[in-house]
């Protein structure tokens, strides 16, 4: 489980901030996750105490929003969702296209108090 690696480098990355910032409390930590990132929700979610323990966000919420992960198909422009249509284009039922988002992982927001 490489999420708890990955939060605690978020957590670094937000205290580093927070003091160049003078922030000395986070109310809430916002995430964005695409969809077909390697990351998964769940799991930060599940990892989120253990790397906040005895840091500046030990009291904080985390929300994440997933990115949905969205491709163009090359023949016909249609923009549509990889995952909900097996990566076939649901218009002209064709395989090619280039992907628009849903690999992405930021910190989106950083609500202080």
């Amino acid at each position: 489980m490489h999420e708890l690696g990955i939060m605690i480098n978020v957590v670094n990355s937000i205290e580093k901030i927070a003091a160049e910032n003078g922030v000395t409390k986070v109310e809430t930590l916002v995430l964005q996750v695409g969809e077909l990132s390697p990351v998964v929700p769940h799991y930060l979610e599940a990892v989120y105490p253990a790397a906040v323990d005895g840091t500046l966000l030990q009291d904080t919420r985390l929300e994440i929003e997933v990115i949905p992960g969205n491709a163009l198909c090359r023949h016909c422009g249609t923009e549509f969702n990889l995952v909900k249509n097996n990566k076939i284009c649901p218009d002209c039922g064709q395989s090619e296209w280039n992907l628009i988002s849903g690999t992405e992982f930021l910190i989106k927001e950083i609500v202080a108090c």
